[in-house]
């Protein structure tokens, strides 16, 4: 793993306000220190594996676009690895509506605000989970948190069609 150190530096001048004449303004420097870790990709992490199951991902735009169709983005995963939020914010596939990207949990399952609909190939899926089961009460059985529905099964290989935030169409 290899680590790298970036120092930037920022500097501050006001705009000049006209009709006030020229006044000379004082650079003012704030550095901020990141340090970055990077880990090396080997084959055996790309999406692509030879001999393991994959899941093809299909996901249909919240709103049509000018045509009246909706627009489809497309995604693979290998079976049983990756949560269904992971898989879109890998692919930056958009998850959240105007709401869910302000106040989203990051993943963690307590927010509620990465629903998906499940179109078809809902038995690739994980079954809900206690937090699911907790915000989705209310909600059809095809709804689901992103962040908590497993992409397959290790074993299991095939297509899954996901609405995304399915409220707007509601």
């Amino acid at each position: 793993m290899a680590c790298m150190q970036f120092t930037n530096a920022v500097s501050f001048r006001p705009e000049q306000l006209s009709g006030a004449g020229t006044r000379d303004y004082q650079t003012l420097p704030r550095r901020k220190s990141v340090a970055v870790s990077f880990a090396g990709i080997s084959a055996e992490m790309s999406p692509a594996q030879p001999g393991k199951p994959e899941i093809e991902l299909e996901f249909i735009g919240p709103k049509p676009g000018n045509d009246g169709s909706y627009p489809v983005e497309s995604a693979k995963a290998i079976s049983g690895e990756k949560l269904l939020r992971d898989v879109m914010s890998d692919n930056k596939i958009e998850l959240y509506a105007t709401y869910g990207k302000l106040m989203n949990c990051g993943g963690g399952g307590s927010c509620g605000t990465c629903i998906v609909e499940i179109i078809d190939g809902k038995d690739l899926l994980n079954e809900r989970t206690n937090t699911e089961l907790k915000y989705l009460k209310k909600k059809p059985e095809s709804w689901r948190l992103a962040c908590q529905t497993i992409v397959g099964n290790k074993e299991n290989s095939g297509k899954v069609v996901v609405q995304r935030i399915p409220q707007w169409k509601k």
